[in-house]
């Protein structure tokens, strides 16, 4: 039975982690390529880093296993902010269905000579 369990969960990582190589063929820009790509690889490295939790029942490996997923999920979104956020801030151009008033906020913060 938990080989079964553990065969799932593999397979739903590698899968997600396919996905993540695959949005990144098939994104148009940067900006959601970096999106698609730390959601799907950090929830497939988590259903990884679960499978070694089971796999392994040793407290220390199960330890080590909800540590490094829960830094994942803290420190992987907040790096992708930052790295798109230096990216917008580089000049980086966005694609155009993505480029309207609403989601470009930040150029206002950006040119000082427009109003808030």
């Amino acid at each position: 039975m938990i080989n079964i369990l553990i065969c799932v969960l593999s397979t739903l990582g590698a899968l997600a982690i396919l996905a993540a190589a695959i949005g990144v063929l098939r994104m148009p820009d940067f900006y959601l390529r970096l999106s698609v790509t730390v959601k799907a690889a950090t929830l497939g490295v988590g259903l990884f880093l679960v499978c070694a939790a089971i796999l392994f029942p040793d407290v220390s490996v199960t330890t080590k296993s909800i540590a490094i997923i829960f830094f994942l999920v803290l420190t992987a979104p907040v790096a992708a902010h930052l790295i798109a956020r230096t990216a917008f801030r580089s000049g980086v151009d966005q694609w155009k269905g993505t480029q309207n008033e609403v989601a470009d906020e930040m150029k206002k913060q950006q040119d000082p000579k427009k109003e808030l």
